[in-house]
């Protein structure tokens, strides 16, 4: 017959697993169901806010859009997908997490650092009236 565990050893097991959901809260600052992706139509303000060659984060919209050339715009979930913070700048096409470290190239998505490994989720984004548009187009 086994001997129960010494309490202290109880004690030290509460104590990690309560630091350790401490930890994974703190890491998903808008909460587990907050979607990385616009299910509807997000507009994000003037398109000529983002320059050629450069890249403007909407940190409220979760978003960051890139201009690699002009008139052509790539758009990412700012969501960073090592552990759901939200990317806290962008310097030199690099977006960064304030969490953890990581790095996501913003005219691609990719990974730059981690920890995180998986790239940043393609949004869909588009130039209308001189505003930009992210999410699912009206029509579909």
């Amino acid at each position: 017959m086994s001997q129960p565990p010494a309490r202290r050893t109880v004690l030290r097991g509460a104590a990690l697993a309560g630091a350790a959901g401490f930890g994974l809260a703190a890491c998903t600052p808008n909460g587990p169901d907050d979607s990385a992706i616009p299910d509807k139509p997000v507009e994000l303000g003037p398109a000529a806010d983002v320059p050629v060659g450069g890249a403007k984060l909407y940190r409220e919209d979760r978003l960051v859009v890139s201009q690699p050339a002009k008139g052509t715009y790539k758009c990412f979930s700012a969501k960073c997908t090592h552990a759901g913070c939200i990317l806290s700048d962008v310097e030199k096409k690099e977006g960064s997490c304030p969490c953890h470290g990581s790095r996501f190239d913003v005219t691609t998505g990719k990974v730059v650092q981690g920890p995180a490994s998986e790239p940043l989720p393609e949004v869909p984004v588009r130039a209308e009236h001189g505003k930009l548009i992210a999410g699912p187009s009206t029509a579909s």
